[in-house]
């Protein structure tokens, strides 16, 4: 590429790094938003909560029935030799039903769970597409493309923890602690007392430790997205690589970024792998000091009502009440590593996504008996402008290809311009050729007449319209592009080439393909036009690849065509066959041809010669050939531009 299209640094030198880390404290508007998402499924929500109120009521029986098998069947046993144990039987099989309700309660929760978890990273993901599409090519200049990746696996995939694992265990944990707390009450208030004061305690150690840990989960989620844009790149060059022998330094690279990566996931769980064992055995000091306290309260307080069932099923309680606090500790770090994750995927979506202001729409027409233009459904190979007028009306202006620019500046950051007092027009049926050094602006102007980016002074009309006042989708459809970088997508060949005009008929798009000069090679395939296409065209060469691109867009048969290093991959013998092709794909339409040939230029209507943003040199080859300036030196020098 060229033109100075890169001028606006990326966000890195090596993929993902300089992203600011955010701090260890949750986001609350991350969370709102997470929660909203979860909004559109109540009904199922509130299923899931009573599904943990019965899971935690069950619990709390199952504690209580201590008491109840202590105080009413196990002392009178060894205090009577025949004691009435009739009403035992029923006391399990209401303990059974019970305990049965609460696992097919546990069950459902964690089954609507995960289809709730997967119906809402669906819409994100979704949502996240779409708004990426609507993203304009400057994010795509300078964004990493694996850090932008990351987001839609290792980000989406700690956001289904969360909802599917996290958020459960945190509400599941809090209803416990309710219920158990309601009948510690009823239990012992003094005990009671006692577990409140352990359990703050605890707490106050967890949140010590847990915000720790917190903020290296961040850091993890950041080093992540990092190692995963650096390996997307070095994968797509690693012919790159091994032709200059840079393997060495490739590898050193991702250690790098890799000890980064485990140095943050290190302290991450240093500090979340002691919390756990710190934890258990706090719980199991509490649990001996509850007995003890109970004994004491037992013997020596005996009207605080505490028999031997009450001390056991106290402490069975207890353990029901610590063990929530210990699951929300260990959910934590999930919780903190999930919103730093979504945190990046709102970044994502709430990226500024390209303005459209154009109200000027493209549409098919035919003539009427009087020669004036009518609108219709139906393709009829004659387009026109639809321009609604403030007063009401509407004028149809026939789409010819008349492109001008008028004292155009331009640069892909305010400081530094890269088009300098651009002027220049292309009138229908033009071929206009730019040549120049890399860096030059031939592509700059390029996009500019597409509107990936908008100029900063001057105009460009097309067809006599500015172009800020036509829909840039509309723009865009009008034009053609057959670009250096090649990119196909999974899926047949001829699904490919009908990418370039969804309802482009078989045979349509075999015509494409001839004209181009692709049948031949497409006919030998495995299974011809049907033969899958995978890894971007990956079987193929990049010449083939390249009368692809061509043969898509032939088959879109756009009045404007840009061709930007079209016939760059393929060798001379087909360029020359190709070229023929070409000249009928040209044929009534504006081109806009960018070569470092000059070869493939010559027969261009008008040359432009630029250096450093401005155009030096206008003419046809005969014309500039006479002058004898910079297009002279380079075509008679006997070489090629770099």
């Amino acid at each position: 590429m060229n033109s100075g299209k890169k001028a606006e640094p990326r966000r890195n030198d090596i993929p993902g790094r300089g992203v600011r880390v955010p701090g260890q404290k949750l986001d609350m508007k991350t969370v709102k938003r997470v929660l909203s998402y979860l909004g559109a499924y109540k009904l199922r929500l509130a299923a899931v909560f009573a599904c943990i109120i019965i899971s935690a009521l069950a619990g709390v029986y199952g504690a209580s029935f201590l008491k109840t098998l202590i105080d009413d069947y196990v002392k009178p046993l060894m205090a009577q030799e025949n004691p009435d144990l009739s009403g035992l039987k029923w006391e399990i099989i209401k303990l059974g039903i019970i305990y049965a309700c609460g696992a097919l309660a546990s069950f459902g929760m964690n089954r609507l769970m995960v289809t709730v978890a997967q119906s809402v990273l669906k819409n994100i993901r979704q949502t996240m597409f779409a708004r990426m599409q609507r993203l304009p090519v400057k994010y795509f200049d300078t964004h990493n493309f694996g850090d932008t990746m990351s987001r839609y696996t290792n980000d989406t995939d700690t956001l289904r923890q969360l909802i599917s694992q996290s958020i459960p265990q945190v509400v599941s944990s809090l209803c416990t602690v309710i219920a158990t707390f309601s009948a510690m009450l009823v239990a012992s208030v003094w005990l009671t007392l006692f577990v409140v004061v352990t359990a703050f305690a605890m707490m106050l150690l967890v949140k010590a430790l847990g915000g720790k840990s917190g903020r290296y989960f961040v850091k993890q989620q950041q080093s992540v997205g990092k190692v995963n844009g650096y390996i997307e790149e070095m994968i797509n060059g690693q012919k790159v690589i091994q032709v200059f022998t840079r393997e060495a330094e490739t590898v050193e690279g991702f250690d790098e970024l890799n000890s980064e990566l485990c140095g943050n996931a290190a302290k991450a769980n240093i500090f979340a792998n002691v919390l756990g064992p710190v934890m258990n055995n706090l719980g199991h000091l509490q649990y001996i000091l509850i007995a003890v306290l109970g004994g004491v309260l037992a013997i020596y307080f005996p009207a605080t009502g505490l028999t031997l069932g009450g001390i056991m099923a106290f402490l069975q309680l207890s353990r029901s009440f610590t063990n929530p606090v210990n699951q929300v500790s260990q959910q934590i770090n999930a919780v903190v590593m999930s919103m730093a994750g979504a945190k990046r995927i709102f970044e994502l979506m709430d990226e500024e996504p390209e303005t459209d202001d154009g109200y000027v729409t493209l549409v098919n027409v035919r003539r009427g008996e009087d020669g004036g233009l009518i609108e219709c459904g139906e393709r009829t190979g004659l387009w026109a402008w639809k321009h609604p007028h403030g007063d009401g009306t509407l004028t149809y202006t026939e789409l010819k290809g008349d492109v001008r620019m008028s004292e155009v500046d331009f640069g892909y950051v305010p400081e530094k311009i890269v088009l300098h007092d651009v002027t220049l027009f292309a009138e229908p049926g033009q071929k206009v050729a730019f040549v120049g050094a890399t860096g030059a602006g031939k592509t700059t102007i390029t996009n500019l007449i597409n509107r990936f980016y908008d100029i900063a002074d001057g105009k460009i009309r097309y067809d006599g319209i500015n172009i800020n006042k036509i829909k840039k989708a509309d723009l865009r459809r009008s034009l053609g592009m057959v670009l250096q970088d090649v990119n196909l997508f999974t899926g047949t060949v001829m699904e490919n080439i009908r990418y370039g005009r969804l309802d482009a008929t078989d045979e349509e798009c075999i015509a494409a393909a001839k004209l181009a000069n692709a049948d031949s090679f497409i006919s030998v395939l495995p299974d011809g036009y049907q033969t899958m296409l995978e890894g971007d065209g990956s079987g193929l060469s990049q010449g083939q690849r390249q009368l692809l691109a061509i043969a898509r867009a032939a088959v879109a048969d756009p009045p404007v065509m840009i061709l930007d290093e079209a016939t760059s991959s393929i060798d001379t013998r087909t360029e020359a066959i190709v070229s023929k092709g070409m000249d009928g794909l040209m044929q009534g339409r504006t081109v806009f041809v960018i070569a470092h040939r000059l070869s493939t230029v010559r027969n261009s209507d008008v040359i432009m010669v630029l250096d450093k943003g401005r155009i030096i040199e206008r003419g046809d080859h005969a014309r500039l050939i006479a002058e004898k300036g910079q297009y002279y030196r380079l075509y008679t020098g006997a070489f090629e531009l770099d």
